[in-house]
């Protein structure tokens, strides 16, 4: 009885469900008067069950309860106080949320309807510190919830709470805080803070950028931007394409003339900046770039001017006026409006002119510093006059050069050289007696689609050398297996041209070697292209591309399998007579010759099915 009361304390918790099974186990034994079966496991159930805890702080499991399964109760008196800096919010606004008190291990945020408790978490968060915090998401809110990255001691956390639209009048913070692994408080009540009757702010702030401060004031926007004018009144970029800006998950871009200036609108899901930038050419650098920056859940517009592939160089002097900005629901939002000419500022173009759009986003510190964004930025197809026809384009996030490089290496790896093999490997027999400009004719279709892997791999090759001006750092292991997969592919053709007669003692050795350097080959392309897939500059459809490629290697085996078992079938027609000597009834490539018919259907399914697959990657391609 001790151990089920013991146990009952989970019972009584939502969250924790693994103690439930053990709960009912314990009882079942203890009903069937097994009393040792029932201390054992219970035994297990102190040592094992009850160390169920989240030391990472991924505790999506109790985002409604807030209760962590450490296998005791709750204390009553908590030691840790929330304090924030506002007592009233409005839709789009940015309270900051302080836990503080003796050192403690971890804890858990939320904020809540204060009239229901119970109720969904309310608002995102974004972090001041993301060494000791981690943002979480509880049911359909994005980043409602935040909590510890270790176990590392701490005694004070700061976040910042994002009032999103149609919140409750009243919202109170909520935390639990872990001490000790069997020392906790649930639920820690915090302030209440309440909306006034306005429904959005009106008063400007005033930036806190010296820049900005000198002579504007920035203002925060209420809503989303919208669609509505893309193509007929405004020039728009979207990605991916058409998407809607009120959505969480959409890059967007507008230009609207407006007289003798254009009104610009910029919004993405990022936390730390967005940013454009006006180009001659699709290479970065010599660029006129825009930026909005959080730093410290502050939005700084600001211009900057891009030299090479350093980072932006910021101006001194803001060139802006009409500055708002707004933070909500992981959506970072900022307009403004700048003349169409300015004259004063040498760095920044005229907007009545071509060019190129490039649209990125990064992380940024708590000071304002920018990071290398850490996919490729999103680039038009073209250059086009903002102030002129309007537009309502997509973009590219992958250049055209890196395009080209994975197209041509998907049709030298996925349909050239695979066919080839398959040709090499089984045709022999079936077309041994058929000729192709003088030569058989397997060995002539072998020879041409391994010649055409070779061009095609070879021009491939050097095109991201082309783009990058030189070796990627930060291409991973990439950059060096295809400089393998280039030196076999140059070195096969190489050893064919040298091979012996075909009964020349070293023939065996050569068919050994031209064998395994092509398998090597193959091998270490398919790699390649894995690892390829999800490099910043291609970076196609996760996981759509891995599960393509498998299922290319899985068809790919399956038909080589296929052709192998034909084969042996075939061969197990040679008969056994005569004083157990072998006589060949019907010679192996007569035998061959009766599965022509077979071998051909296969190669043409074979080669329908590559050209699927290949059509997949190309037009995945021609989408980033």
């Amino acid at each position: 009885m001790a151990i089920l009361l013991s146990l009952g304390h989970c019972n009584r918790r939502a969250g924790c469900k693994p103690y439930l099974f053990w709960q009912q186990l314990v009882l079942k034994l203890s009903i069937m008067e097994l009393p040792g079966l029932a201390f054992a496991a219970w035994m297990f159930i102190c040592f094992c069950v009850s160390v169920d805890g989240y030391p990472s702080g991924k505790i999506r499991e109790a985002c409604t309860s807030m209760i962590p399964c450490h296998g005791t109760s709750p204390q009553l008196s908590p030691e840790h106080t929330i304090t924030v800096n506002a007592t009233e919010f409005k839709p789009g606004n940015n309270i900051e949320v302080h836990l503080s008190g003796p050192d403690f291990e971890g804890f858990f945020i939320q904020a809540r309807d204060a009239e229901h408790l119970d109720s969904p978490a309310v608002g995102s968060f974004t972090l001041a510190d993301r060494r000791l915090s981690q943002l979480l998401t509880c049911g359909r809110t994005k980043n409602s919830a935040v909590s510890h990255t270790s176990r590392a001691k701490k005694k004070y956390i700061k976040v910042y709470w994002i009032a999103p639209r149609g919140a409750p009048k009243r919202v109170q913070f909520l935390a639990t805080v872990v001490k000790k692994y069997k020392t906790f408080w649930v639920k820690i009540p915090g302030p209440i803070v309440s909306q006034p009757n306005a429904l959005f702010p009106t008063t400007p702030l005033p930036a806190t950028s010296e820049a900005i401060s000198t002579s504007h004031q920035v203002s925060y926007l209420s809503k989303p931007f919208n669609a509505s004018g893309c193509g007929s009144m405004k020039f728009c970029i979207r990605n991916p394409s058409n998407c809607d800006p009120e959505s969480a998950s959409c890059f967007f871009l507008s230009f609207q003339q407006e007289k003798s200036s254009v009104f610009i609108e910029m919004s993405g899901p990022s936390e730390g900046y967005l940013a454009f930038a006006l180009s001659h050419d699709q290479w970065m650098g010599g660029d006129d770039a825009y930026l909005c920056v959080n730093e410290d859940h502050h939005v700084h517009v600001s211009t900057a001017y891009l030299k090479g592939r350093s980072p932006p160089i910021l101006d001194s002097q803001n060139a802006l006026e009409n500055m708002s900005w707004r933070l909500a629901d992981g959506v970072l939002q900022c307009s403004f409006r700048r003349s169409i000419r300015l004259p004063a500022y040498k760095a920044r173009f005229n907007l009545d002119a071509s060019y190129y759009i490039f649209l990125a986003d990064g992380e940024a510190s708590e000071g304002g510093l920018i990071y290398k964004h850490r996919r490729q930025p999103l680039i038009t197809n073209g250059a086009y006059d903002i102030t002129g026809l309007p537009h309502n384009l997509g973009g590219s996030r992958s250049p055209q050069l890196i395009k080209a490089h994975g197209a041509l290496m998907f049709v030298a790896w996925i349909t050239t050289v695979s066919i080839g093999v398959i040709v090499a490997r089984f045709f022999k027999p079936v077309w041994s007696h058929s000729f192709l400009f003088g030569k058989e004719m397997w060995f002539q279709v072998h020879r041409i689609l391994m010649l055409t892997t070779v061009m095609l791999t070879s021009i491939s090759f050097v095109l991201p050398f082309i783009y990058q001006g030189g070796w990627n750092q930060q291409a991973g292991f990439h950059p060096y297996l295809g400089c393998t997969v280039m030196a076999l592919t140059i070195f096969q053709p190489l050893m064919a041209g040298f091979r012996p007669s075909p009964h020349a003692p070293r023939r065996q050795l050569f068919n050994w070697f031209h064998w395994s350097t092509g398998t090597t080959a193959r091998i270490l392309a398919v790699v390649t292209m894995f690892l390829g897939m999800d490099l910043p500059a291609l970076d196609l459809p996760d996981p759509w591309d891995t599960y393509t490629m498998i299922g290319f290697v899985a068809w790919h085996v399956s038909i080589d399998v296929l052709l192998e078992i034909h084969s042996y079938c075939l061969v197990r027609k040679v008969e056994v007579i005569e004083d157990d000597r072998v006589q060949i009834l019907q010679s192996l490539t007569s035998a061959e010759a009766e599965g022509r018919l077979f071998k051909q259907i296969v190669l043409i399914i074979y080669v329908c099915g590559n050209i699927v697959f290949l059509l997949a990657f190309l037009a995945a391609i021609n989408q980033i």
